[in-house]
């Protein structure tokens, strides 16, 4: 392994989370359409940073600072990373960044449609979870991970309860976005779209739940699953405690005179815990992946195992 490539990817990663963070940001002070043009802010590249152009043009000069890490990135990654598909995933990140990129500037040419819009946000995701995975590949202790005996026969494969986890999650913030994009902050939010993303919550509260828990009770001492699954847990409960904050304090804000505190501040932080919770999910998912066998192979690695002992 090269610590030099996981500590820039680590770092890539954590540019994008504060990504998101500015992102949410930009939707939350109603600052999407501060200026009319793209990729300049009022014809410049570096205008006056006041009132909403703030929160926009500071969003854009973070994304072209991503963009740039990302193109970094996968230099490095083809310089010194043998796996063909951690290469390819590199290319990827690189493709959903641009992607990401073009669909900023179309937000702001089309005027802010919700269509792109939502799209925008639930690809800033999956590009994070993209650098998250790549964290996650380059890393010692992926490298290093032993195999785990295969599961109980008859028991739900672990794989399949976090991936169904990873899925209803995925889902969850494609409603949110949806519903972050539907109104402005001085507009009520359309009950439908509330009414779904409050039982996606429940949704991802069950998935998550149960697969958490069931790698707690099934893995007692392996560090490599149980600090995820725990952190996925504790990060979901923090995550419905804000949607509700959020919520309450979003029903208040048709009455202010403009984006205030504490909507913005409750509203922002959600969205950062929702990134987080996916972040999470996804590292528990793949090191389940990476150290237990599939279901079709467990009667084969068990067979191998007797066979080692016996001999």
């Amino acid at each position: 392994m090269s610590k030099g490539l996981n500590r820039f990817a680590i770092l890539v990663a954590c540019a994008t989370f504060f990504l998101i963070i500015a992102g949410a940001l930009v939707t939350s002070n109603d600052a999407g359409l501060a200026t009319s043009d793209w990729p300049l802010s009022n014809g410049q590249v570096f205008p006056k940073m006041v009132g909403n152009l703030f929160w926009e043009h500071g969003h854009r000069l973070v994304a072209t600072t991503v963009g740039i890490l990302t193109i970094v990135l996968l230099v490095y990654v083809l310089r010194v990373e043998k796996r063909s598909w951690v290469r390819k995933l590199g290319v990827f990140a690189l493709l959903a960044v641009i992607a990401q990129g073009l669909l900023g500037g179309l937000t702001v040419k089309l005027m802010l449609p919700l269509a792109v819009s939502a799209a925008h946000a639930t690809l800033a995701q999956l590009f994070f979870c993209t650098t998250v995975s790549l964290a996650v590949f380059t890393s010692r202790s992926w490298i290093e991970a032993p195999a785990l005996p295969a599961e109980e026969k008859g028991a739900f494969p672990l794989r399949y309860l976090c991936t169904a986890a990873l899925v209803t999650i995925f889902l969850q913030l494609i409603i949110g976005a949806t519903l972050r994009h539907s109104a402005p902050w001085d507009q009520d939010l359309p009950t439908d779209l509330v009414l779904t993303h409050i039982g996606g919550a429940l949704a991802v509260t069950i998935a998550l739940g149960i697969a958490a828990t069931t790698t707690l009770r099934r893995h007692k001492g392996e560090t490599f699953l149980t600090r995820p699954a725990t952190l996925a847990l504790v990060l979901l409960v923090v995550q419905l405690f804000l949607g509700l904050a959020a919520y309450m304090a979003r029903l208040a804000s048709p009455n202010d005179p403009q984006p205030l505190n504490p909507m913005i501040s409750i509203t922002v932080a959600h969205v950062a815990c929702g990134a987080l919770v996916f972040a999470t999910t996804i590292v528990l998912t793949l090191r389940v992946y990476r150290v237990l066998p599939a279901v079709d192979n467990a009667p084969e690695l068990a067979g191998r195992r007797s066979g080692v002992v016996g001999t």
